[in-house]
């Protein structure tokens, strides 16, 4: 199940979830906490959702269909991020992939900075693995994230001093190569994958969190989930097509897409 916000424009939010989760191999169902209006450009609007109207969808969810896994995304709020908390704790929802998002690839900001907090004290205490990208990480931290060892630092800071069981730290914004750090808190491991020059970004955080996600309800460990993550969000930026005039979407479909017949 994907706790998130709608992507009108289908690159980002529970679309890019539900997309990742069928691609995976497994199936999925939504919870929105958010409606956005926008495209490849930017965010034209955001309406939350009422706090009892996440509570009835999840609750809806689970009474019938159950989830193997939770991956949340837009929160955007200190109330909303307390709601889906108390959600995931009363139904004993578990393995959960917190996706702290704070800012869209177009810049508008998805987070209120009274909701930062919230997002430290509150949700990622409950993650089995937080995935926040360097600019979020920073955030969390108030630390400075310009090398791998800083992607470090800010890992163990996540599990040590915030809780999470693991932490996935995004390299994706610094120079060179691009190397995510998962610290379990006894040890460091690093992905690393190619770089693309490509304009087609939009929604990478939110389909690596989703197929680390799928990867934990088919019974993976982490690292194994984060590794096939990895190399599923590598293969879709590489396949990307441009939509729209600014960051367009990845290619979810990659292998099905690779392998029809025209």
């Amino acid at each position: 199940m994907t706790i998130a916000g709608s992507d009108s424009g289908g690159g980002a939010g529970i679309q890019a979830d539900l997309k990742t989760f069928g691609a995976m191999g497994v199936f999925g169902t939504c919870a929105i906490t958010t409606i956005t209006a926008q495209n490849t450009i930017g965010v034209n609007s955001v309406l939350e959702t009422p706090t009892e109207m996440i509570e009835a969808q999840i609750d809806a969810i689970v009474s019938d269909i159950g989830a193997d896994a939770v991956k949340t995304g837009m929160l955007s709020s200190s109330e909303i991020i307390r709601c889906v908390a108390e959600r995931l704790g009363r139904h004993s929802l578990s393995p959960t992939v917190i996706d702290p998002v704070m800012v869209a690839s177009t810049g508008f900001r998805l987070l209120r900075d009274d909701a930062v907090d919230a997002m430290r004290t509150v949700l990622i205490p409950m993650a089995t693995v937080v995935t926040p990208n360097s600019r979020e990480a920073a955030v969390l931290t108030e630390r400075e994230m310009n090398t791998v060892d800083d992607l470090k630092t800010a890992a163990r800071m996540l599990v040590d001093e915030m809780g999470a069981k693991n932490a996935v730290v995004k390299g994706g914004h610094l120079d060179g190569p691009a190397t995510d750090v998962l610290y379990d808190g006894s040890d460091f491991t690093l992905f690393t994958s190619e770089r693309f020059d490509t304009p087609n970004t939009h929604g990478t955080g939110c389909t690596l969190a989703s197929a680390i996600a799928a990867g934990l309800a088919k019974g993976l460990d982490v690292p194994s989930a984060v590794q096939q993550a990895k190399d599923y969000v590598t293969e879709a930026i590489r396949t990307s097509f441009g939509v729209g005039q600014g960051h367009g979407p990845l290619n979810h479909f990659h292998e099905l897409w690779e392998h029809r017949s025209d």
